[in-house]
């Protein structure tokens, strides 16, 4: 029987992506997949079928000898000098060569497990528990020194009490074996164990309130250690504090997400934090001294007589740790000089006096920057 052209078999155009044919694949994987198809030797075909192609069309170099010879430029099967998958690769070896893309397919953050960690003695697999996320909300103030969190979590652990058996189908190796008789002999071919699903064991006692693979769900503290300079959206990993695998598996990840809470005077733009100054016209002709807020306390800066709008300061080393341990961000302070809005009969004619004043009269200099020159100094 002809080989079927393995786009069709995939069901993606000879000008698919890369993403769009794993996702086909993946699809079609989990489909057929053996688990959920026992003893249906049409599904374990279409699966051998289309896991042929995708080891074909996700290969770079193999796409293009198909591309440009068909069948015969990749030897008529899939993994040319090793026989294929019509022939002694199993369902396990094509899950070890395929197995980044199945993580969560058997269960997601709500379900007891998220896929295969590997396998155990003899060929059984080994299921790995499903990661949990949660968001984490911290200060500026907490970002720029790191923090330690105590999160309560719900996570799924084995029950008390539960207890497992070696399955007597394939005698805790995950595999059953089959022999069938060929014109060139006999063909000794290794599945999925359909007793327990490849796992090797099978539950002996279940405590009353425990799911199918003998877990329950149970509120625990972990306790987290948040690096200095993180930012908002970044994910975190505590290896090994989601959920439990199950049958004695490997335990899945909690991530955990940061969102950074807004602070009342600071802004952040990266590493750096930005402070709106205000300060009166007396003061900006005078000269005066100012508290800055800080993520630490304050700092106090000193303004010459005759500071202007918009003038930035610079507090080196004021801002944010770089969470790649880079350096540290500065703070900047946009001085803004601030024009009353109501003035009673005497200020007003202080300031008509002021207007009429040749020194209160407009005169820039050089040294008196633009905005835009402002801006390119202040990201320079």
């Amino acid at each position: 029987m002809a080989k079927r052209d393995y786009y069709e078999v995939l069901g993606v155009s000879k000008s698919a992506s890369e993403a769009e044919i794993k996702k086909a694949y993946r699809k079609l994987a989990i489909k057929y997949h053996p688990d959920k198809n026992p003893n249906d030797s049409e599904a374990e075909t279409k699966f051998k079928e289309a896991a042929e192609a995708y080891e074909i069309l996700s290969n770079k170099e193999k796409r293009q000898r198909y591309d440009q010879f068909g069948h015969a430029g990749v030897g008529g099967a899939a993994g040319g000098g090793r026989g294929g998958f019509g022939g002694g690769m199993s369902m396990d070896d094509i899950f070890e060569q395929f197995g980044d893309i199945f993580g969560g397919a058997f269960g997601g953050q709500g379900g007891g497990f998220g896929g295969f960690g590997g396998r155990g003695g003899g060929g059984r697999r080994v299921f790995k528990g499903s990661n949990l996320r949660v968001r984490v909300k911290l200060s500026l103030e907490e970002i720029a020194n790191g923090a330690t969190k105590k999160l309560r979590i719900k996570r799924l652990v084995p029950a008390d009490g539960v207890s497992f058996s070696t399955c007597n189908t394939c005698g805790g190796r995950g595999q059953v074996s089959r022999v069938t008789n060929t014109i060139l002999g006999q063909m000794q071919t290794a599945s999925t164990c359909p007793n327990c699903n490849g796992l090797g064991k099978t539950i002996d006692k279940k405590p009353a309130g425990a799911d199918e693979h003998g877990m329950i769900r149970k509120e625990d503290v972990v306790e987290v250690k948040i690096p200095a300079g993180v930012a908002e959206g970044m994910q975190l990993k505590v290896a090994g504090k989601g959920n439990a695998g199950p049958l004695d598996g490997v335990n899945g990840d909690l991530l955990v997400q940061i969102e950074e809470l807004p602070h009342d005077d600071l802004q952040r733009d990266g590493n750096n934090l930005h402070y709106e100054l205000y300060i009166s016209i007396p003061d900006a002709v005078l000269g005066t001294k100012v508290d800055i807020p800080t993520l630490n306390g304050k700092a106090r800066v000193k303004l010459d007589s005759g500071t202007q709008s918009g003038k930035i300061l610079r507090l080196r080393n004021k801002g944010l740790p770089s969470v790649e341990s880079y350096g540290t961000g500065d703070l900047l302070v946009h001085v803004n000089v601030w024009t009353p809005k109501n003035v009673d009969s005497r200020h007003r004619k202080m300031f008509e006096e002021m207007q009429a004043d040749e020194a209160f009269t407009p005169n820039p200099d050089r040294s008196d920057k633009s905005f835009f020159d402002k801006v390119k100094e202040m990201f320079s």
